[in-house]
């Protein structure tokens, strides 16, 4: 079996990168909800998880789309309030007002169709789950009791500690 020689990246340096490009689209969002609104002929097609962790939509929106969904922020959208860690907005479905709040961690798509512009994200990496509980300290001592007929063997670490 080949060695990996590719050192481990304990910095999270990609993990950085995608943070610091989802400030550009944070950014934008402030500059289009400034009181001068998107300058020229920009607008937003944003793509998010729905699934993601602080997504909030009206539930007949996430049941149409599970998954993932594109708004567009050109002439029809309100209350646009862009925060630090996710935005809020009014946009209308059949002709309905639907607030949604969208955290930036859930964005996987920001294109700029004006002027090609294009940001993708890699999808925040869901929380690890959590192993199934434990069995109790005394179980592992008991199979190897009962494997081999001998009783574990206790090693104090207090010999090899400085004194």
């Amino acid at each position: 079996m080949a060695q990996d020689d590719t050192p481990e990246d304990l910095m999270h340096y990609e993990a950085m990168a995608q943070d610091a490009l989802r400030g550009v689209v944070r950014s934008a969002l402030k500059r289009a909800a400034s009181p001068d609104g998107l300058p020229g002929a920009h607008h937003f097609y944003i793509t998010f998880k729905t699934d993601a962790p602080g997504v909030s939509a009206p539930v007949d929106l996430l049941a149409k789309y599970p998954e993932e969904m594109t708004i567009v922020l050109q002439h029809q959208y309100r209350d646009l309030a862009p925060g630090e860690t996710f935005f809020t907005v009014t946009l209308k479905f059949g002709g309905q007002p639907k607030r949604l709040s969208v955290p930036y961690a859930a964005v996987t798509r920001f294109y700029d169709p004006s002027v090609q512009f294009l940001l993708q994200f890699e999808p925040a990496a869901p929380p690890q789950a959590e192993p199934a509980e434990a069995p109790p300290a005394a179980a592992p001592e008991a199979q190897a009791q009962t494997e081999n007929g001998e009783e574990p063997k206790v090693v104090s670490l207090d010999q090899f500690r400085k004194k």
